[in-house]
């Protein structure tokens, strides 16, 4: 029943075949043809370029890499050394001490002389401590430079160990006046305190680990002012 059952085929020769266009022959072969490239390649223009191009390019991992690195270096600085050797590895460690030691220079703390006989020398010891705001962040690397007061003997080494205070009664009624005379009361925090203080006293230090004049290793310092450690510091 099928009406095109038995209508002959006609045969195509091998020229109509050649003739006959196909699909694909209609592409333009000078049309580029685009492909998907996940990859950086040196071809892009420049303006699509984003960064220098001397940069070489970074991986997934490698900036994964960097970003524990970073992480690293910022757990290190937050970590408080606890000797001298331990903080000659960080570089703003370094710096603390100098700044330390540049202050002591400023206020004339001490000076350079021969070791004298029969004289007990005070050792002198890094403190490291990190300074946080109120956030949490890292504020300040400080080093102090202190001495190892526990060694002095009282009636030896010094006469009398006391820190003056006010009262708290006495504040009050200082606040109390101030408050009924409209007068403008400030706030202050003296840095270094204690490196202001005179001594009466002859007290000899050692010299700091790390900062040993080099032309006279033996030398030790004499104390003109009060340094955090001795007992009578917050006297002076």
């Amino acid at each position: 029943n099928d009406p095109l059952l038995g209508v002959p085929i006609p045969e195509v020769t091998s020229e109509q075949s050649s003739s006959m266009a196909s699909p694909q022959s209609n592409v333009q072969t000078n049309h580029p043809m685009t492909h998907h490239n996940n990859k950086w390649t040196k071809d892009h223009p420049l303006n699509y370029i984003i960064g220098p191009l001397s940069r070489p390019v970074s991986t997934r991992l490698q900036l994964h890499e960097q970003a524990l690195f970073c992480y690293y270096d910022a757990f290190l600085t937050s970590v408080e050394p606890k000797t001298y050797k331990e903080a000659l590895t960080q570089a703003c460690w370094i710096e603390a001490m100098q700044e330390e030691l540049s202050e002591f220079e400023r206020l004339e703390i001490w000076e350079l002389v021969p070791r004298p006989d029969k004289v007990m020398v005070i050792t002198l010891k890094w403190i490291y401590k990190v300074k946080l705001d109120k956030l949490g962040g890292i504020l300040k690397n400080k080093a102090r430079l202190v001495a190892c007061g526990y060694r002095q003997e009282e009636g030896i080494d010094f006469e009398e160990s006391f820190a003056p205070v006010a009262r708290l009664e006495a504040i009050r009624i200082f606040l109390a006046y101030a408050a009924h005379r409209n007068m403008v009361v400030y706030q202050m925090d003296v840095k270094t305190a204690f490196l202001n203080g005179y001594l009466r006293e002859d007290v000899y230090v050692s010299q700091p680990d790390g900062f040993v004049d080099p032309n006279n290793p033996n030398h030790v310092y004499k104390l003109k002012k009060a340094l955090y450690g001795l007992k009578q510091a917050p006297r002076a």
